[in-house]
C-alpha cells in the first residue's frame, strides 16, 4: 500500500496539495504512488514563479528512466514558488515526495478550487 497522509487532498493524476503557512497559497507534488511508478526521477520541469495556471491544465513534466509524464495543475490561481532543489537533484521526488520533492506552490483564485480534490481516503481507494 502506498503512503496516502490524511492531511493532503489529492488528484485523480497523482498529485497531492497541501496548505502552506500562507492564506490562499498551496503545495503541490506528486504521490508516492506516482514516483513509485515512473521509476528514478533524473528531471523535473516546473512552472517558473509568476505563471498563472489553470486547474487540469499541463504545466510541467517530470521525467524518469522509464517514461515522461505531465504534471497538471490541481487548482487554478498563480505560482508563488518552484523546488530549486529539483534542479540539482530531481531525486528528491522519489525520496521524500511529500517533503523535500514538492514541485511548486500555489496562490488560489479562490476557496472553492479545493472543491474539487480527493480525499486520502478517496485516492486511496482510486490507487488500491
Amino acid at each position: 500500500m502506498s503512503n496516502i497522509p490524511a492531511e493532503l487532498s489529492y488528484t485523480a493524476e497523482h498529485e497531492w496539495v497541501a496548505s502552506t503557512e500562507q492564506d490562499g497559497v498551496v503545495r503541490v507534488g506528486i504521490t508516492d504512488f506516482a514516483q513509485d511508478a515512473l521509476g528514478d526521477v533524473v528531471y523535473a520541469q516546473v512552472p517558473e514563479a509568476g505563471t498563472a495556471v489553470t486547474a487540469n491544465d499541463v504545466v510541467g513534466e517530470v521525467e524518469s528512466t522509464k517514461s515522461v509524464s505531465d504534471i497538471y495543475a490541481p487548482v487554478s490561481g498563480e505560482i508563488v514558488a518552484r523546488n530549486e532543489s529539483l534542479d540539482a537533484d530531481p531525486a528528491l521526488i522519489n525520496s521524500d515526495p511529500y517533503g523535500a520533492g514538492w514541485l511548486f506552490e500555489v496562490r488560489i483564485a479562490g476557496a472553492d478550487e479545493l472543491s474539487g480534490l480527493l480525499s486520502a481516503e478517496a485516492y486511496g481507494q482510486q490507487v488500491g
